[in-house]
Parts: C-alpha cells; sequence; structure tokens
C-alpha cells in the first residue's frame, strides 16, 4: 500500500498504512485509528498481534463534504435543532441523508480502492474481507469516550461495497445518539471529523470475540484484567445483546509461570453469535448449540495472553484500557482488533470513597449484573422497542432488553436503567457508567417481570450481584475522605465474607482482612454440601441428586466443583488486599446448617444443641466429614500454589483442645497444607475459654490466634447467643470477658505470636477498640461499614498513651 495518498498527488493526504500512524495522529485519523497504528508500530514488537489495514484521513472526509457541498447545509441544520425548530430525529436523518446520496470525489474512490487491493494482495485473496470501522477525531479522549457512537461494518467484500461501506461511516457521525453525545460533551458538530479504518477481518465468526478492560470497571480496582467471551463476531458483546462469559486475572501475578492467577471464570448464556453472511447481508445473528453455550470460550491459556497483552498496552498507553479482541477460528490466533483509553474508573478521585446501603428492602424481583455502585428508587417506564422511546418518563427507571447506543438521549435521563441483555463490557454499560446511571444488564427477565408504574429500588452497591426491590426503600450515603484517615500502629483490617464484594472496598487503607467466612462462600457460590460431591452415585435423595447434577454439568469429577468454586471465591478476595494478609477461616457450619445444603440432610446427625455440638475442628478429622475437608484443604491448596494467592492465612474455628489441634495440623498435612510451607501460616480461633486457659500451649502450634468475641462472651458467660430472653446479659464488654481477651492478648505477645479480633464488638461498640489497644492488641477486624469509625477510636486510643 501507498503509505501516504495525496489529493492528485501533491495536496493533504487520504490515506494512511496503520503502520504509519501513532496516537499523536487522532486529528488526522481518530482516536480508534491513531490507536491502531500506535499498537501495531510500537507495540507489534513486544508480541501484540493487531490485524493491518488503512486508514481514511480527516483530510479525505472533508474532501467528501465539500465534494458534495454540505459543509454549510449540515451546519444549518444543526442550528435550527439547537434551535428547536427541528427534533433530534428529524435533524440526524436529514444529515445522514446528505451523505448517503453523495458521490465520491475520483481522487478519493481511487485512493481507498488502490489501498483495499494491496491490502488484499498481501494477503493473498481477492476481494479479502475487512471490517469497516468510523474512527471520529473527538474520539477517545481521555475526558470522553466517542466508542460506539459511529458505526463499524464487518465482513465487507468487494470495492463498491467498500465504497458504500464507508459512505456509511461517514453519515453514522450523525446518528442520533453520536448528536447528543456531542451536544453533551460541548463539542462543535460541524467540527468533528470521520476518519474509516478498514482492517482485515478475524475470522472470529466461526470462533469468538470480545471486550477486555485493564481495570474493574464497577469499582475501578487496577490490579485486574476484566474480560468478556462470546462465540462469533464481536458486535454482541459490544452492543449487549448476549450474556458473555465472564473471566478475572490478577495482574499482579501474571509473570509468574508457576501460577494460574485467574480469579474468575463465569460461564455465560451466548445464546446467539454472529457470523458471515452474504452480499446482501455480510452478518447476521445464528443461534448457538447446547455445547458452545456451556462451554467457555477461551481455555486458560488463551485467557492468559490476552491479560498479558492488555498489561503491555495498559503500560505503553500509561493509562487504564479498553480493548477489543478476535480470535481467528481458521488458524486458532488471538488479536487485538481495537484500544482506548478507559474514561470512566480512571478519572474517578480515589482517595474519597461513596458507598449506598439500602436499609429497608422489599421482596427481590429481579437479579443481574451491575453497572456503578449505587442505589436509588423510582417508578419504572418499560420501554420495548426504540419506536417507543418517546414515552419515556423523565426520572424513571427505565426498562427494556438491551440498552443499544441509540437510546443515549433516554439514558442520561433516565433514574436507572435494567436490561434482560448484555454483559459488563457491553456498550451499554459503558455509556451507563459514563453517564453516571447505575444500571443492571443481563437480568433475563427485567422486562417480563416489571411493569411501568412500579415502584422499585435498584441497588448495585452490594459487588458482583445486584438486585431490584419491590417498593420505594430508605437508602443513606456516606462519603469517605480517604487522604485524612491517619496511619495507626495497630492494624485495622476487614470482616469480608462476600468475594462479590471485595473490589468495593479495595480503596479503605485496611490492613487487610481479618475474617473471611468459608460459610459464606459454599452457602451462595457452591450450595451443594461436599459430602454430597464425594458420595454423589450413593446419594437416596433422588430431588438433591438432580441439582447438584445440574450445577456441576461443567464438572466431569463432582468434588473438582467445590474445589473451583470454593478457591476462586477466596482467589478475588485475597486479591483485593494482597499482598496483604487475608485470614480464611475453614468451615464453621453447625449440624443444622449444613444439612440444609443441597444433599445434606443425608451427612449430617441430628443434635439439640448444634451451636456447642459437631462443628469447628471435630469435623476435619471426623470419618463423617474428613473427606469433605479434604476438598476444603485441596481449594486452599489450589488457592496459594496454583493461583499464587500466598497472602492466604488458614484460621481453625472452634477448636477445643490441644489434642485437637495436633489432629487437625495433620489432616491438613496429609492434604498437602503443611505449616511453615510456601510460608503458609496457621491461626486459631480464640473463642472458647479453654484456648485462653491453655493459651501458652496453643502457641506450639499455631501462629496466631483470632479473638471470636461472639462465641467467647457466649461460653464465657453461659449465655445462648440466639436466646431473645437473655438478650440484656450478652455483652461482649463484660468484665469476664474482658479479662478472658486482655489474657489472651499477653500470652500471645509473650510468646511472639499475632492476636486480632475478628468478632462483632468493635464493629458493634467502636470506643471498645480503645480497651483493645490499651491491651496491646496487633490487630481489630471490623465490617468496612464501621472502618472508619473504628480506626478513629483506634487513633484517639494511640495519642492518648502516647
Amino acid at each position: 500500500m501507498a503509505g501516504d495518498t495525496k489529493v492528485n498527488g501533491a495536496g493533504p493526504e487520504l490515506i494512511r498504512n496503520f503502520e504509519t500512524l501513532k496516537r499523536s495522529d487522532v486529528a488526522l485519523v481518530g482516536g480508534k485509528n491513531s490507536s491502531l497504528g500506535e499498537m501495531i508500530s510500537s507495540l507489534g514488537a513486544e508480541g501484540v498481534p493487531v490485524p493491518t489495514g488503512f486508514a481514511t484521513t480527516s483530510h479525505a472526509y472533508w474532501h467528501y463534504v465539500d465534494y458534495n457541498d454540505i459543509r454549510t447545509k449540515i451546519a444549518s441544520l444543526v442550528k435550527e435543532w439547537q434551535e428547536g425548530k427541528l427534533s433530534l430525529s428529524e435533524t440526524g436523518h436529514m444529515v445522514r441523508s446528505l451523505f448517503l446520496r453523495g458521490t465520491w470525489p475520483a481522487d478519493a474512490a481511487a485512493a481507498i480502492k488502490a489501498s483495499y487491493r494491496e491490502l488484499s494482495a498481501k494477503a493473498g485473496i481477492e476481494n479479502l474481507s475487512v471490517a469497516v470501522r468510523s474512527s471520529a477525531t473527538a474520539e477517545d479522549l481521555p475526558q470522553a469516550s466517542f466508542a460506539g457512537q459511529q458505526e463499524t461494518f464487518l465482513n465487507i467484500r468487494g470495492e463498491n461495497a467498500l465504497l458504500d461501506a464507508c459512505r456509511r461511516c461517514y453519515a453514522s457521525l450523525f446518528t442520533d445518539r453520536a448528536i447528543s453525545y456531542r451536544q453533551m460533551n460541548g463539542f462543535d458538530h460541524t467540527g468533528v471529523a470521520l476518519s474509516i479504518g478498514v482492517q482485515r477481518m478475524v475470522r472470529s465468526d466461526i470462533s469468538g470475540s470480545g471486550v477486555m478492560f485493564s481495570i474493574d470497571t464497577e469499582s475501578g480496582f487496577d490490579k485486574v484484567v476484566l474480560i468478556n467471551a462470546a462465540w462469533g463476531l464481536g458486535e454482541n458483546v459490544v452492543q449487549g445483546t448476549v450474556n458473555p462469559d465472564e473471566y478475572q486475572v490478577f495482574k499482579t501475578l501474571l509473570n509468574d509461570p508457576k501460577v494460574v492467577p485467574i480469579l474468575q471464570k463465569k460461564c455465560g448464556a451466548k445464546a446467539v453469535k454472529m457470523v458471515y453472511g452474504d452480499s446482501q447481508m455480510p452478518t447476521r445473528n445464528v443461534p448457538t448449540s447446547k455445547a458452545e453455550r456451556a462451554a467457555f470460550v477461551l481455555n486458560d491459556d488463551e485467557i492468559l495472553q490476552l491479560a498479558r497483552w492488555a498489561c503491555t498496552i495498559e503500560k505503553h498507553y500509561g493509562c487504564p484500557m479498553d480493548m477489543e479482541w478476535a480470535k481467528d477460528g481458521a488458524t486458532g490466533e488471538l488479536f487485538i482488533v481495537q484500544a482506548r483509553p478507559e474514561t470512566v474508573q480512571s478519572r474517578i478521585d480515589t482517595a474519597v470513597l461513596r458507598t449506598y446501603k439500602v436499609n429497608t428492602k422489599g421482596r427481590v424481583l429481579v437479579t443481574g449484573l451491575p453497572v456503578g455502585d449505587a442505589a436509588v428508587s423510582g417508578r419504572v417506564c418499560l420501554i420495548e422497542s426504540a419506536k417507543d422511546i418517546d414515552k419515556f418518563v423523565d426520572g424513571s427507571v427505565l426498562v427494556t432488553e438491551s440498552t443499544d447506543p441509540d437510546w443515549v438521549p433516554v439514558m442520561r435521563r433516565a433514574a436507572a436503567i435494567i436490561t434482560d441483555h448484555g454483559g459488563r463490557t457491553s456498550h451499554a454499560a459503558i455509556v451507563s457508567r459514563e453517564l453516571g446511571v447505575p444500571a443492571i444488564v443481563g437480568s433475563g427477565n427485567a422486562t417480563y417481570v416489571l411493569h411501568s408504574g412500579q415502584d422499585v429500588t435498584v441497588d448495585c452497591s452490594e459487588g458482583d450481584a445486584a438486585y431490584v426491590y419491590e417498593g420505594i426503600s430508605d437508602i443513606t450515603t456516606q462519603t469517605i475522605d480517604l487522604a485524612r484517615l491517619p496511619e495507626v500502629h495497630t492494624k485495622v483490617m476487614l470482616n469480608l465474607a462476600d468475594p462479590a464484594s471485595a473490589y468495593r472496598w479495595w480503596r479503605l487503607p485496611a490492613d487487610g482482612i481479618g475474617l473471611a467466612r468459608m460459610e459464606f462462600v459454599v452457602t451462595n457460590a457452591i450450595q451443594v454440601h461436599p459430602m454430597a460431591l464425594v458420595h454423589f452415585d450413593k446419594l437416596q435423595d433422588k430431588t438433591a441428586k438432580r441439582e447438584i447434577a445440574r450445577l456441576t454439568a461443567a464438572y466431569d469429577i463432582k468434588p473438582d466443583y467445590f474445589v473451583d468454586k470454593l478457591a476462586r471465591g477466596f482467589a478475588t478476595l485475597c486479591a483485593a488486599v494482597y499482598p496483604r494478609p487475608a485470614i480464611i477461616r475453614m468451615s464453621d457450619f453447625k449440624t443444622n446448617e449444613y444439612a440444609n445444603l443441597i444433599g445434606g440432610a443425608e451427612f449430617e446427625p441430628k443434635e439439640d444443641n448444634p451451636m456447642l455440638g459437631f462443628r469447628g475442628a471435630s469435623r476435619y478429622y471426623s470419618p463423617l466429614y474428613k473427606e469433605g475437608f479434604a476438598l476444603e484443604c485441596r481449594a486452599i491448596k489450589r488457592l496459594r500454589d496454583g493461583m499464587g494467592l500466598t497472602n492466604a492465612i488458614v484460621m481453625i474455628p472452634f477448636c477445643r483442645t490441644v489434642d485437637e489441634a495436633k489432629r487437625v495440623l495433620q489432616v491438613m498435612a496429609d492434604n498437602g497444607l503443611v505449616r511453615g510451607e510456601n510460608g503458609l501460616q496457621v491461626y486459631v480461633m480464640c473463642e472458647i475459654p479453654s484456648n485462653v486457659i491453655l493459651a501458652e500451649q496453643f502457641t506450639e502450634h499455631f501462629d496466631g490466634f483470632s479473638i471470636g468475641s461472639n462465641d467467647l462472651t457466649q461460653l464465657t458467660l453461659g449465655i445462648d447467643r440466639d436466646s431473645g430472653e437473655l438478650a440484656d446479659l450478652f455483652d461482649e464488654q463484660d468484665e469476664a470477658v474482658k479479662w478472658m481477651i486482655s489474657r489472651v492478648i499477653k500470652v500471645a505477645r509473650e510468646k511472639g505470636r499475632k492476636i486480632g479480633i475478628c468478632g462483632q464488638a468493635p464493629s458493634n461498640h467502636p470506643e471498645f477498640a480503645r480497651f483493645l489497644v490499651d491491651a496491646g492488641i496487633d490487630s481489630i477486624s471490623v465490617s468496612p461499614d464501621s472502618f472508619v469509625a473504628v480506626k478513629k477510636h483506634v487513633v484517639a486510643a494511640e495519642k492518648a498513651d502516647s
């Protein structure tokens, strides 16, 4: 291809090869094309593959505009719209018609055809299939993203089809959404030109493609790469018409060849895929097979490769990036086909944390994936078709099947948005995020369950899952100035149970996770009793067996389901605070709670007092549960050794005797978890008076203590903590309980063992922190919403002691 094609051989250049472009060429070829050129010229040597191609320049755009004498007409039509004489749709339609009826200047047409022929010859294919992408000259700026505002046309073949697609690209500079977006961001409609990128098609129609971010799109957590994937061409992921696979990769450990730091793998429904069509319809959507819906689009090696490229691209650009990728089904090769700066999370002030809490919750009506982390209440306005957009009531909760970019003028007027389809990297999600409008995507059934006029609360504040509650809820917000939180000697950690909410709190200057409860992950992510998986073939309960078969359909070996889900659940928590410690408490279900898990009733004895019965350490070496505990150990070993998250510390709950401690440590070692090996630390819960009385002996077998103030109070005072009649007597600040706590802290410090507290006392009574600091405790672990209050009490206590 000729590197610089000029008007009449002497004027401004009309065509530029990608190889000759740099990101500084935004004014010439727009953000998208300048970025493609930057990657090809600068990152090719670092192994980032980008399909080659060429771009028309802004000179070519203005040449087309002036050749067809439409510059003044465009300005006049836009002015009439701004003055209220024309509607947005009328303006857009009339301006687009000017472009679509235009003819190509002979030199511009010749330059495009020549470059296309050369691109085809280079590939050795006559009439090469190409992607034709729009790239506006004001696109992908740090302060605004024009991504998806203009059109992309895939599988274009032949010179005439290419010229027609280019003409349609020019017209798409004036879609309703593009006009509205420029107006909202203060861009001059007649000052933005359009470049067209013509790029060799990757045969992802017979494989898969998707979108990738070098940052978590909802929380802004900058240590993960988020990848979405679906079968076929990528437009379905971008436009949000499918629910894609989602993968999360921990960037910090990507270059360690001994580990596979894939934190999450979620299989999306992927109901349809976009494939090649014919000359009349270059692409079309077809249903996916059952096998495709059940399978992941990418294997682990491919996920890691994409994540490494994301890190390379982010490092080169010096900012978080939004990328598109595609896999060629003919060759098996992966390609990056687009990259632009991420424009939402990267602009948020990381020193300020704003949180939302829904205090009164009605019945759950709909669930889905959250966009943003806010919570709002409002009245539903259900719009089933784009032709009914004018019926939208400002300030309502917009409910529709998919919020494609044509809906931007309505989206910006909504209190919240709920869609049936789409993933967290769909264009609809990106726009909602940029507009600051909370949204729930991929709900599956919102348009079926909800109706116009219905009062609902949209809650995106709870992590990876979002909820629509019935009715208007009481919502409170809190703004925390993180920069003003002082340093303290006593560590303040977090009690976190839900892996889905881990990233929500990454900005808090916490010293790690003091308590991560295994029961939460088992109940919510796994749902199945581990022994029912070990003995699946022998299950008597046919209903439970069918449900387990459904949940574990992707796993040939049923116990692998438990190990995989548990390891990935804790991986998210550990990554959120890495390399600071994350203390994981092994399972502490009571028998009645275990029995409520799917298949659990067959494996649990009936007890009159489960609180003081077969729980904690006593289960781990018992024939009734030893095989289940082995799965817990396998999950922790995979977390630490397989994924590399060695900041995970194991904690043993309800360990009654020193002999029991020895037996548990031996069972752990038999399952590959050897204390001290690969830095493994093992803590014990201090929640039984025997843990305090024999504290010196317990320090010989454990690396630290974590005080469980709830059970320690219960067993010291002889009070059933669930008894309503005795509620007034249950007091973690009772002098007997405080004596117990002071005593074990003293022993731990004398023996050089870490000691913290993870019970509810400091969260319920922040002033209790003063007593703990005075006693010499190493760390206090609290719920996130108590973090600031407890930290302030610790500061006051340390100042008083100094």
